[in-house]
C-alpha cells in the first residue's frame, strides 16, 4: 500500500504544483494519474521515487516513509516506464533487460532465465531478440521491452509516464492489451500516467482526474462515467462518454463460454489441479445438473489442503441472471468477484462476465472528443 497523506510540493521559483494530495494506490491495482498538462500528474508520480521531493506531508510505503529510505535503493525497488522508452542504443536488448538485475548483484544464470522469462511473457522468442539492439525493433517492440525492463528486478511497484503516447493508435491499442493481459500474470501495483480519457476507462482499476494540483475526484472508471463530481469533470470526460441516451447491449453480448467450472462433488486436490491446468485463480463452483454453488478461490485451498471443497465454497455478494440489464451490472461491477457467474431462472449457470469486453464495448459506444489534453 502506498499513501500520500497531505502532499503539497512548491519548487523554488514559488510555483506550487501540488496542492494538499491525498491518495492510497493498494497493493496489485493500476492506478491512472489523469488532468490536463500542468495538472500536476507528473509530479505526483515522480514523487514516490523521489526524482523529486515534497515540501510538506507524509509518503508512506508499506507504513514506512518514504524520507527514511535510500533514493537509489528506493529506485531499484520501483520499475520506471517512460515516454520515450529510454532503452540504452549501444547495449542489446538482453543487456537492457538486465540492467538492474545486475546492479543488484544477481548471478548469470538467474539474469539469463528472467530475461529469458520476460521475452516470452511479452511474446519475443528470446533467441531472436536478446541480441538484437534497440534501433532494429519498432516502436512497439521497443516499448514492449521497457515495460519488462522494469519488471526485471520483480519490483512491487511499476510507474509508467505517458508510456504509449508516442505511439501508432494501433500499437498503442495492442499494447494497452497487452497491459491488462501481464497485470493478471505479474499483479503490480501501477502508477500510470496519462493525458487520454479513453486510455483510462480502458485500463484503470482506479482513475485519479486532478486539475491546479489538486485531486478533483477519484475512483474507478464506472463512478467516474456515472457520478461525475463538477463541471470540470464532465468536460473532461466528455458528453459524449457521459451519454444517457445511447443504450447498452443486452448482457448476452457479454457472456464468456470459455470458462471451466468445478464440479461440487471434487476433492480439493483434483479442484487445485484442474485450475492450475486452466491458470485461473477462480471458478465457479456447479452440482451434477449444472446449477451454480458458488465460487471457490485457488488460494484458498491452497492454504486448505485438508479441507472439504464444500467449507471453501463461497457465495456470491451479488447474483447475476442473463435477464439483468446491461447497465445494472455496470453500475455494481466494483462489487463483483474476479470471476462472475452468470446464471438462468433456474440457476443453472450459463457463463461468466466478461468484464473487459464490456468495459470496450462502453467505451465505444460513449466514445467523445474531449479528455485528450
Amino acid at each position: 500500500m502506498i499513501e500520500l497523506k497531505n502532499i503539497n510540493k512548491t519548487f523554488d521559483d514559488g510555483f506550487q504544483a501540488l496542492k494538499d494530495i491525498n491518495l492510497s494506490f493498494e497493493e496489485g491495482k493500476i492506478n491512472v494519474l489523469i488532468g490536463p498538462s500542468g495538472c500536476g500528474k507528473t509530479t505526483t508520480m515522480k514523487l514516490l521515487n523521489r526524482l523529486v521531493d515534497y515540501t510538506k506531508g507524509e509518503i508512506l510505503i508499506d507504513g514506512e516513509n518514504i524520507q527514511d529510505i535510500n533514493p537509489i535503493a528506493l529506485r531499484r525497488k520501483m520499475g520506471f516506464v517512460i515516454q520515450n522508452i529510454g532503452l540504452f542504443p549501444h547495449m542489446t536488448i538482453y543487456n537492457n533487460v538486465a540492467t538492474v538485475p545486475k546492479l543488484l548483484n544477481w548471478d548469470k544464470q538467474k539474469i539469463h532465465s528472467r530475461v529469458t522469462e520476460l521475452l516470452e511473457m511479452v511474446n519475443l522468442d528470446p533467441k531472436t531478440y536478446m541480441k538484437r539492439y534497440p534501433s532494429e525493433l519498432s516502436g512497439g517492440q521497443q516499448q514492449r521491452i521497457g515495460v519488462i525492463r522494469a519488471l526485471a528486478a520483480e519490483p512491487s511497484t511499476i510507474l509508467m509516464d505517458e508510456p504509449f503516447s508516442a505511439l501508432d493508435p494501433i500499437s498503442r491499442e495492442q499494447l494497452q492489451d497487452e497491459l491488462l493481459r501481464l497485470q493478471t500474470e505479474i499483479n503490480k501495483t501501477i502508477i500510470f500516467v496519462t493525458h487520454d480519457m479513453d486510455e483510462a476507462i480502458k485500463i484503470a482499476d482506479q482513475i485519479i482526474l486532478m486539475k491546479d494540483g489538486s485531486v478533483v475526484q477519484k475512483g474507478s472508471p464506472q463512478e467516474i462515467l456515472a457520478n461525475p463530481a463538477n463541471d470540470f469533470v464532465r468536460d473532461f470526460i466528455g458528453e459524449k462518454r457521459l451519454g444517457t441516451d445511447r443504450k447498452l447491449p443486452q448482457l448476452v453480448q457479454f457472456i464468456s463460454k470459455e470458462y471451466i467450472a468445478i464440479s461440487d462433488d471434487s476433492t480439493v486436490k483434483s479442484a487445485m489441479e484442474m485450475m492450475i491446468a486452466h491458470q485461473v485463480a477462480e471458478a465457479p463452483v456447479v452440482k451434477s445438473d449444472g446449477r451454480y454453488v458458488g465460487l471457490i478461490n485457488l488460494y484458498d485451498m491452497l492454504s486448505n489442503k485438508n479441507r472439504n471443497l464444500h467449507e471453501l465454497i463461497k457465495k456470491s455478494s451479488i447474483v447475476i441472471t442473463e435477464k439483468d440489464e446491461t447497465e445494472s451490472v455496470l453500475n455494481n461491477l466494483d462489487e463483483l468477484h474476479g470471476c462472475t457467474p452468470i446464471i438462468n431462472v433456474d440457476s443453472t449457470l450459463v457463463g461468466i462476465l466478461d468484464k473487459n469486453k464490456l468495459l470496450q464495448v462502453l467505451k465505444h459506444v460513449t466514445e467523445g472528443q474531449s479528455g485528450v489534453a
